[in-house]
């Protein structure tokens, strides 16, 4: 029954879905709209808030390109991408390919968001390879489907951003360590249910007919190592010297950050990758190679970030975020204030996709709120991460660089992604009844 359900479902988006930039600005001029009505009689202070909204977030969004760039380039080390087809070759069956892929990929979440775009794309497109049977637009929502899981993962932006000495609520809020976020039990407990659970439901999802299998891009052709190494530059350039010393200076100074108490933040991640990527490389030819594949398969979320901060900053200055997550609150109690504060979140998230420009947003109402119930501001920043992660599922902004990778459209996987979001969201609803 799932099966046909996801059939018709997915065909149904194919066909009316549209461009993710198209979404974009749908969601531009539908949150105008809806601010307009919200104060008729300001309307300039809405084109002032969006044109000053644009740039507000220009470090933050400076930070997050980092973090998926030096992500996606130390996937594509070599070494890395082998493990990766070797991963792959486990898979015999079509229903062992859709598990596989969704296992990788949540590993690859865990680790660093980042990291997963392209090892999510690396392990659907290798396994889809090996599995003619396998529907690969299913394999490729299987390798994005743990979006949803992020929130709970190494590189939680809010997680990460509330750990961080010096961020924006800590005089309400202090600095709250990871201990009781992303480590807290409760978290756990949601993400192995998440992790259990999913890859059956794709299993179930998973059609039976019409299958579309994975057909390989034309290879471009490659640069002639003979003709570049015959000057002393070109020597320089694919030396693996300066990138392994360059690595280890950093990786001293992550160490040594460690050692002295620091908590992981977003810059530490950063810093992190960007050693290891480079030692890792064979060359700095080799890693601005990747680094530049990166920028290619990301340019699209560059393209929109400016949107969507100029969206959040309508929703704030409008009052309709405030409208939204008050009116959940009113109705919330000790007990529910963090089932409220998700589903609040999800509804935020879609209109701005950013867990970091939504916390910016959400925070500084729902932490307090939350105060005045006795609700610990760990667990609102939690519930706002799982709401945020939730509805990544169905706002097709994040899953632009893994499409990028495997060469398909949004519409081709946001009808599996969306019956997905209808399951996480009950598991987790429950669940943090129960475990927060």
């Amino acid at each position: 029954m799932l099966t046909r359900v996801a059939d018709r479902f997915s065909k149904l988006v194919e066909r009316y879905l549209p461009d993710a930039f198209v979404i974009a600005v749908l969601m531009t001029l539908f949150v105008f709209i809806a601010g307009f009505f919200m104060k008729p009689s300001e309307p300039v202070e809405l084109f002032k808030s969006f044109g000053d909204g644009l740039w507000v977030y220009l470090a933050f969004t400076m930070q997050m390109v980092l973090l998926l760039m030096t992500g996606m380039a130390l996937a594509s080390v070599p070494s890395v991408q082998l493990i990766l087809e070797k991963l792959s070759s486990k898979a015999k069956t079509a229903n062992q390919a859709y598990v596989l892929t969704f296992l990788v990929s949540s590993a690859a979440y865990y680790i660093n968001w980042g990291l997963a775009v392209v090892v999510g794309a690396i392990i659907a497109r290798e396994v889809g390879k090996r599995n003619q049977n396998a529907h690969f637009p299913l394999l490729v929502a299987a390798a994005y489907a743990p979006t949803a899981l992020y929130t709970a993962g190494l590189s939680s932006s809010i997680g990460l951003t509330v750990a961080t000495r010096g961020h924006f609520l800590e005089e309400v809020a202090g600095v709250i360590p990871t201990s009781e976020t992303i480590f807290h039990p409760g978290t756990i407990a949601i993400l192995i249910a998440l992790v259990i659970t999913m890859p059956i439901f794709i299993v179930l999802m998973a059609p039976k007919k019409g299958i579309i299998s994975y057909v390989p891009p034309k290879a471009p052709k490659q640069e002639s190592e003979q003709e570049v190494l015959i000057t002393p530059a070109g020597k320089l350039e694919r030396t693996p010297f300066l990138g392994i010393i360059t690595g280890l200076i950093g990786i001293i100074y992550v160490i040594f950050e460690f050692v002295n108490g620091r908590d992981l933040d977003l810059n530490i991640i950063n810093i992190a990758f960007l050693s290891l990527g480079l030692i890792l490389h064979k060359s700095l030819v080799q890693y601005a190679n990747a680094f530049k594949e990166a920028g290619s398969a990301i340019s699209p979320i560059i393209l929109q970030f400016p949107f969507y901060a100029g969206i959040i900053a309508v929703l704030g200055s409008s009052g309709l975020a405030e409208s939204i997550i008050n009116g959940m609150a009113s109705i919330a109690s000790k007990d529910t204030f963090d089932i409220f504060t998700y589903w609040a979140a999800g509804l935020v998230n879609i209109l701005a996709p950013s867990g970091g420009g939504q916390w910016a947003l959400q925070g500084p109402l729902q932490v307090p709120a939350g105060l005045q119930l006795g609700v610990d501001p760990a667990i609102t920043a939690m519930a706002v991460g799982w709401g945020d992660a939730w509805t990544n599922l169905i706002q097709p902004f994040w899953a632009l660089p893994i499409l990028s990778v495997v060469g398909l459209h949004i519409r081709h996987i946001m009808g599996y992604c969306a019956l997905l979001a209808i399951w996480v969201g009950i598991v987790t609803t429950v669940l943090m009844f129960f475990v927060y």
